[in-house]
């Protein structure tokens, strides 16, 4: 069976292929089971929408953290870092 998306097709077989490119990419799936384990197509997305979630708080926590350091420190060094983080 295949899905139509768009104008291009994508077969079942792509479909299980993609999935398990993402279990392998998540850490808490792809470290603590075993290979061997089957887990579900279901599982997996459910797994990775987590995964981005906990990335992207992960970087507005940083963002704000950065952004309070900017504040505490002196112009120097705050023009230093703005310098690092443009490269």
């Amino acid at each position: 069976m295949s899905r139509q998306t768009g104008a291009s097709m994508i077969t079942e077989d792509q479909i299980n292929d993609l999935v398990v490119q993402l279990h392998r990419l998540l850490p808490e799936l792809g470290n603590n089971r075993r290979r061997s384990e089957k887990v579900s197509a279901s599982r997996v997305l459910q797994e990775t929408c987590s995964y981005i979630r906990n990335l992207n708080k992960e970087v507005d926590d940083l963002s704000e953290r950065l952004s309070q350091l900017l504040e505490s420190t002196d112009s120097a060094q705050a023009a230093f870092i703005r310098s690092l983080l443009m490269q």
